[in-house]
């Protein structure tokens, strides 16, 4: 019998831990021994939110974080989250451009960021974007470009012309009575909005997703009730927390069952592997690449993980090598779980306790309290078992709406209240769902449908290939061709020549990729997700410089 949804809020979930449980390790940076109990994060966090309110940050204000997965991204997610303020998750790899596109769509009230990622320079985008930091005073920010914005809070000790730092606003913070963070806490709700995520953006301007407490916290008390969650759990987080990968698939699980996070700032295989070892942590969470990273790293014998019991491998679907290898030298059982953004993100998942096979092959059954079926695209009725459609659901989970965008909103969520993935599925008689690709990475070639993730599971039967990714190349004769993306694993060399004799004869003629790439590496984002919608102006480039015309 499934349990009861539940009426969590974040900051009163929180709140509990630090009572009930108040030495009880949150969360720990392994590699600079950084740690905080529940009862010592909770404090930070009234600080942080004191400090907020202190520059005029109120309810329903929406406040940016740009950053990786730094010590107090968390800490303005709960704070945010107490005084009614909606967190906006900004993409790290995101450049100046996109930052001024999600400022002014989201109506940023305060934008926070660190120093910068990689090669980008956040202080000296924001200071380009929003001249005006530099002459004007503090809290009487007025720009001409984001009419809304009112704070700039650079995330760290530095003190930056024209912004406040998160150490001074926690110091406010802790010199101001409570009542009033009190009586504002207690007038959150756990339908209110709590956070937007914009998506990916592959197609057109990426929408800002309007999540609630409600929402992403039996989000991620269900995820955690699929790996048997306790409070002595310890998760090991590699993924972005500004994705729903890490702040509701970890995050959430972790704060609804009162167990620990062991935070890596970016990912790093051996900071990863060091810390599992370290900490003696119980869950691992990935995307496919990452745990073949970790799998291949040359010091990967050096490190014990036996204390791995399960995991998440999500994001893409994983070979079932791969996952057999994670099983027996990683000693995780790793389950997936399907969804999107717009899903809070789960609607389906594996179970722990299920077999290898159905953790590999297929991405679970429906999450309890939310309805899955497969619709055909054409008609919106469902499909037979067996059948491929579109994969549709409605529940709990279903996001609140595209932020100001009514119109992208009623195209996803049809009139029954089915949210629309735009995947391609099909149940089987068990109530299994298994993905076989995109409506919109479709290929269709002469008039024929091809399905990418059909020939790329073929593919994977290939000794000696690591991953591929299949994608349809423009044509003036067919309108489209198949075009295969391999990488060969390390010491493996094959031709192209090789990989279509193993087709002849195992597959449709007209599915056996016509052009074949061999790359090192693929268009990633920042969550690990491969970028498809890169590899056929990828795969038209390359084509051109070796001369071949595209037939």
């Amino acid at each position: 019998m499934e349990q009861e949804l539940k009426d969590y809020t974040l900051g009163g979930l929180l709140e509990g831990w630090a009572a009930s449980q108040p030495d009880h390790e949150f969360m720990v940076y392994s590699d600079r021994g950084l740690r905080f109990s529940y009862a010592e994060f909770n404090e930070r966090v009234d600080n942080l939110a004191k400090g907020l309110l202190s520059i005029g940050v109120k309810k329903g204000d929406k406040v940016g974080v740009w950053a990786k997965n730094v010590p107090d991204w968390l800490t303005f997610m709960f704070a945010t989250s107490k005084i009614g303020a909606v967190l906006v998750t900004v993409n790290t790899n995101y450049k100046s451009a996109e930052v001024k596109y999600i400022m002014q769509n989201a109506d940023i009230h305060t934008m926070c960021m660190v120093n910068g990622y990689r090669d980008s320079d956040y202080v000296q985008m924001i200071y380009d974007l929003v001249p005006e930091l530099r002459t004007q005073e503090r809290g009487h920010l007025k720009s001409e470009t984001f009419p809304e914005l009112r704070n700039v809070v650079y995330i760290g000790q530095e003190k930056q012309r024209g912004m406040y730092n998160t150490a001074e606003l926690i110091m406010v913070g802790a010199h101001t009575d409570s009542a009033e963070l009190r009586r504002i806490h207690a007038g959150i709700d756990t339908h209110d909005e709590l956070m937007m995520q914009y998506t990916s953006g592959t197609t057109g301007f990426p929408k800002g997703v309007v999540l609630t407490h409600h929402n992403i916290l039996n989000n991620g008390w269900d995820i955690g009730e699929c790996m048997e969650y306790t409070k002595d759990d310890k998760l090991l987080v590699c993924v972005p927390l500004f994705h729903c990968f890490g702040c509701v698939l970890a995050l959430c699980a972790v704060i609804t069952h009162g167990a620990t996070m062991v935070m890596v700032e970016d990912f790093d295989p051996l900071k990863v592997l060091a810390s599992v070892h370290k900490e003696r942590c119980t869950l691992l969470y990935g995307v496919p690449t990452m745990f073949i990273a970790e799998l291949n790293h040359p010091m990967f014998d050096m490190f014990d993980l036996t204390s791995l019991r399960t995991g998440i491998m999500a994001g893409a679907v994983c070979p079932i090598e791969t996952m057999n290898e994670v099983m027996e030298r990683m000693h995780c059982k790793v389950i997936s779980v399907y969804g999107l953004t717009e899903s809070s993100p789960g609607m389906t998942a594996t179970r722990v306790s299920e077999s290898t096979e159905i953790r590999a092959t297929t991405v679970g059954r429906h999450l309890p309290h939310v309805e899955v079926k497969v619709l055909d695209p054409e008609t919106n009725r469902e499909c037979p078992v067996g059948v491929q459609g579109e994969m549709c659901c409605r529940g709990y989970n279903i996001m609140k709406g595209y932020y100001k965008n009514p119109e992208a909103t009623a195209a996803v969520i049809d009139e029954n209240g089915f949210l629309h993935s735009g995947d391609l599925g099909v149940m089987d008689e068990e109530g299994y769902f298994r993905i076989t690709g995109r409506i919109k990475e479709m290929i269709i070639r002469g008039g024929e449908n091809i399905y990418p993730r059909e020939i790329e599971n073929f593919l994977h039967n290939i000794p000696g290939i690591e991953n591929v990714e299949v994608v349809g190349i423009p044509s003036p004769k067919y309108g489209e061709q198949v075009g295969a993306f391999i990488k060969m694993k390390k010491g493996e060399k094959m031709t192209e020549e090789e990989v279509q004799l193993f087709c002849r004869g195992n597959i449709a003629r007209y599915k056996i990729p016509k052009y074949i790439f061999f790359v090192d590496e693929f268009p990633m984002t920042a969550s690990g997700k491969i970028q498809k919608f890169r590899l056929k102006d990828l795969g038209v480039e390359l084509l051109g410089k070796a001369g071949i015309e595209i037939v």
